[in-house]
């Protein structure tokens, strides 16, 4: 987990010799803080959140050393502490160390060994106890989306099931062949359903376990290949589809990303069309605009209320009660814009339409 860098350290002395000696001796081997008292200490710790050792006298002016270290456990607690102290102050020392304020205590007169040992030491412990808590927080968001995962698979799989289960049962005493045709077209509905889910699901795991290759993408391509599959579906549902490259240079990114993103970004727009609308269209434009792909995506459908603009990026959730969708298909293209360090904006109105804007940064050629 080392950088490279300097470990960064904080001195706190109320003698200014001590101070100036400490910095001349130590400066070449670490980035080196002084403070005087403990309100530049604070200072010097807010201005510098990468300090990961802080050394105290025991013995100052204003307050002790234990005390101070009690006080910023909240706002500083990740810096490791240690005590500087003379053995007449030994009992504050174990008062301290028994109350886990400190990582360990040096005696005067320390020698520069010591303050090197001390100072490697508790760099191993900050580095340590920080990788902890990434892995910590990596862990806590896994059993999140784990147990979103579980409530998504009772309600998502096992709803559509239900229907095709319920419509099968139906169908057993049925003859009259314009009624199976009702049942088929909602057996139909929920097969498709599945298969979103399916996919979505796929596409997850895939962004989150799958490297970025980046090439150079021919955009009229891309798109036509996209944009054959849902003239189809436009053509079904009356909905009127237009799709436009503008693209006079070479534009480099991971051309499977971008492919998932437009995908999700169209079927939304398709999905959430108003049911008895007369004119109905989507419509999508790629553009490289200096060394940025910008993709816009508009429809005339059923937009999104502004209470859950904010949302809808989040897994699972749903900006409406119709239930097309699974919930990852927007979950999926932020994480992938995340990757590819790009940025999505909404703009939306019910009963008028939504607009998605998706700008990517291009890649040089041969990035990896």
């Amino acid at each position: 987990m080392s950088t490279g860098r300097k470990i960064q350290v904080l001195y706190i002395d109320d003698e200014q010799n001590n101070l100036n000696g400490f910095k001349a001796t130590f400066r070449f081997d670490y980035t080196i803080f002084i403070a005087s008292d403990t309100v530049k200490a604070c200072e010097y710790l807010r201005d510098f959140p990468e300090i990961s050792v802080i050394l105290c006298d025991q013995r100052m002016p204003e307050k002790t050393g234990v005390q101070f270290f009690e006080e910023i456990r909240v706002e500083f607690p990740n810096p490791v502490r240690m005590l500087i102290t003379g053995y007449t102050d030994i009992e504050s020392v174990i008062d301290a160390v028994n109350r886990g304020h400190i990582f360990r205590y040096i005696k005067k007169p320390w020698t520069d060994s010591d303050i090197r040992s001390a100072i490697e030491e508790a760099n191993k412990f900050f580095l340590t106890n920080a990788l902890l808590v990434a892995k910590n927080k990596e862990l806590t968001s896994a059993y999140a989306e784990l147990g979103k995962f579980a409530y998504s698979i009772t309600h998502d799989v096992r709803g559509p099931l239900l229907s095709i289960i319920g419509a099968l049962d139906l169908a057993k005493g049925m003859d009259d062949l314009t009624e199976l045709r009702e049942l088929l077209g909602l057996m139909s509905d929920a097969v498709t359903k599945l298969d979103e889910y399916i996919k979505n699901t796929h596409e997850y795991y895939k962004l989150k376990r799958g490297q970025l290759l980046f090439s150079e993408i021919d955009l009229n391509v891309l798109l036509s290949d996209i944009a054959a599959l849902f003239k189809i579906a436009g053509r079904n549902n009356n909905i009127q589809f237009t799709s436009n490259v503008i693209q006079n240079k070479p534009f480099y990114s991971d051309e499977i990303s971008i492919k998932m993103i437009l995908n999700n970004l169209l079927s939304n727009a398709f999905n959430y069309q108003r049911k008895n609308a007369k004119e109905k269209y989507v419509d999508v434009v790629m553009e490289v605009v200096e060394n940025d792909l910008v993709i816009t995506v508009k429809d005339n459908g059923i937009g999104i209320h502004e209470n859950h603009i904010n949302n809808i990026f989040d897994m699972f959730y749903r900006a409406t009660s119709e239930e097309t969708g699974s919930g990852l298909g927007l979950y999926n293209v932020k994480d992938a814009l995340n990757r590819l360090e790009g940025t999505i904006e909404v703009q939306s109105v019910i009963d008028k339409g939504t607009t998605f804007t998706v700008t990517i940064p291009g890649k040089s050629h041969g990035a990896v």
